[in-house]
């Protein structure tokens, strides 16, 4: 997953908005965690489990990761200050995006995981042009590897 999570972050652009979306021990997690180092940062990378947010400033970019499991209410993003992050500058990678819905910005990608034969499956999904253009850029980026 280390490789994927880093030529996906490296596919998207600051103002992504990533839905992570599958049941509790699908790889969430640690897909956020190989997105934010493959951005370039180094340090530790945290589960916002009980947060909400952790916060990386990787360069020009930031990595806004939320994990939205204990999310009793949408309005709580506003407690939060969910509207004061700089959106332009950020990659949003949501988990449990539809505790937030009706705060949430749309999702440029969605990205489901499932059970496959003794693995997990991913499906990108694109929501906006932006989205479509980033999975395209990405699957370009496969080939030239493989």
């Amino acid at each position: 997953m280390p490789a994927f999570g880093a030529k996906l972050a490296n596919a998207c652009k600051a103002g992504s908005v990533i839905y992570l979306q599958g049941t509790l021990g699908m790889g969430k997690t640690t897909l956020s965690r190989c997105m934010v180092q493959g951005l370039g940062w180094s340090g530790r990378v945290k589960s916002p489990t009980y947060t909400l947010v952790e916060q990386y400033e990787v360069g020009p970019v930031e990595a806004l990761h939320f994990d939205l499991y204990r999310l009793a209410d949408p309005e709580e993003l506003e407690f939060l200050g969910v509207r004061d992050f700089d959106a332009d500058k950020a990659i949003w990678l949501i988990e449990w995006p539809e505790r937030g819905a009706g705060v949430l910005p749309a999702a440029d990608i969605e990205v489901h995981f499932s059970d496959a034969e003794q693995a997990r499956a991913l499906e990108l999904v694109a929501g906006t042009p932006k989205g479509e253009a980033q999975i395209q850029k990405l699957k370009e980026n496969d080939l030239e590897t493989e």
